[in-house]
């Protein structure tokens, strides 16, 4: 079994109206609870927006240097996110899929290195 990161950049949502948003929770909620009943589901969850803190670590000086606010001014970031554990790249896209249709925007899948055992 691989995991698998199937994750959206926040820009790719689109401007739609409140209503359209509040259709689309019940259907992504929906999703999630069929990758618990399928034993695949590890952890999904959206990110804070605006209010949310973020923090930057940056130990490139030497010592390591904890600021506010993102390290890399960019356009795009990451919006949420569902972390999957899946026996291959045709389950993973599936459930993508899933997830997409639901959310109504673009999302990526990407599988995890494998780790190294412990020891």
């Amino acid at each position: 079994m691989s995991k698998y990161l199937i994750y959206f950049n926040q820009q790719w949502v689109g401007d739609h109206p409140e209503e359209w948003y509040s259709e689309r929770g019940p259907l992504a909620m929906a999703v999630t609870d069929e990758m618990k009943a399928a034993g695949v589901y590890v952890f999904a969850g959206g990110l804070e927006e605006e209010d949310g803190p973020i923090y930057s670590a940056d130990p490139t000086s030497g010592a390591v240097l904890i600021t506010d606010g993102p390290y890399v001014e960019t356009k795009e970031f990451l919006g949420g996110f569902a972390l999957i554990e899946v026996p291959d790249d045709e389950t993973a896209t599936m459930w993508a899929g899933k997830v997409a249709e639901a959310c109504g925007w673009p999302h990526e899948v990407r599988r995890f290195k494998p780790q190294r055992p412990a020891g």
